[in-house]
């Protein structure tokens, strides 16, 4: 080989990375931050990325995501926020909760910001209408805590001799009064009374239903939180260590062996959340994007909880259900 030769084949192979890494650079990031962690989340992950491929967007081919779990301290979250804004990446996709929101919201004017929250985004203080949000959010909700008032209702039609119903919230949840509250009030239509236990940390979990044996609550409610949504297993075991039939706000508990679910589709609203924030590198404002919210809730219900628990589900509850697990 010629020396000029050997020459240039160095030279190429020198600048590969250092192209390699302008193109990467050149990438639109995306700054990703969740409430929760990572490893009770991936298939939501998995839908955001979903979304995304949908407007052409393919992690680590033509976009960069970076990454930011709170493991449930939701301190971190402004940190989180300030970390990633000052990154200037392209899009910040706060997702977990009105907390994640709320955060993002009060680092940054400019960034366009997509969110993914349980509540109502104008009373969040997030957007200025959910058709015409104005200023630099949308995204999506998961109308949680409206869905509350129709789950008791659904508890009440599973197990119709309960009385005293338990309502488990996370303390640090902006609207866990609105919740308690709007519980309280549409119980008795159903000749059911509602009693608030919290929980905001590990330690508080056991306490929580050790409280709940001691005040014979004989059904659950539980808040859509992503505190709890992150330790579903354990919540799980809880409630049938100690009998008691509960009523959960996500498909991903019934999986997990829960008794009944009534609530959105998690995976859809994060790859919704996915297709905004791809339809937003492509150029269009969040100002013009309306917020989305769901129009299909499940019922999803598990037989075979239902049998560990002594209960039998009506058939006409059966029928009405989008999913039974046997």
């Amino acid at each position: 080989m010629r020396r000029r030769e050997v020459i240039t084949l160095i030279g190429g192979a020198a600048s590969w990375p250092i192209a390699a890494r302008a193109q990467q650079a050149a990438m639109p990031v995306i700054g990703f931050m969740h409430t929760a962690s990572a490893d009770q989340f991936t298939h939501l992950v998995s839908a955001f990325r979903t979304g995304l491929k949908e407007v052409g967007y393919i992690e680590g081919q033509n976009v960069v995501i970076e990454y930011r779990w709170a493991e449930g301290q939701y301190d971190r979250l402004p940190k989180f926020a300030a970390d990633l804004v000052a990154r200037q990446v392209s899009v910040l996709a706060a997702t977990g909760g009105d907390l994640s929101g709320r955060a993002a919201k009060a680092t940054n004017t400019t960034i366009p910001i997509v969110f993914e929250v349980g509540g109502d985004p104008v009373q969040l203080g997030l957007v200025a209408s959910l058709n015409r949000p104005g200023g630099n959010l949308t995204g999506t909700t998961l109308l949680s805590a409206e869905l509350a008032p129709k789950r008791l209702e659904l508890l009440h039609d599973l197990v119709p001799k309960a009385i005293n119903v338990a309502l488990l919230v996370n303390p640090t949840s902006p609207d866990a009064d609105a919740q308690a509250k709007e519980l309280q009030a549409v119980a008795p239509a159903v000749g059911m009374q509602v009693q608030v236990f919290q929980a905001g940390n590990d330690s508080d979990l056991d306490d929580a239903f050790a409280a709940m044996a001691e005040r014979n609550a004989n059904a659950l409610v539980l808040q859509a939180d992503p505190f709890f949504t992150n330790r579903r297993d354990r919540l799980v075991s809880l409630a049938n260590r100690h009998a008691i039939p509960a009523m959960y706000p996500f498909r991903e508990f019934a999986t997990a062996g829960g008794l009944m679910t009534y609530g959105a589709d998690i995976a859809e609203v994060f790859r919704e959340t996915g297709v905004y924030t791809g339809r937003i590198l492509r150029g269009q404002s969040p100002a013009d994007l309306p917020v989305l919210q769901p129009t299909k809730f499940d019922l999803v219900l598990n037989l075979k909880a239902a049998k560990a628990l002594g209960i039998t589900v009506p058939l006409t509850l059966q029928m009405t259900a989008n999913d039974v697990i046997e």
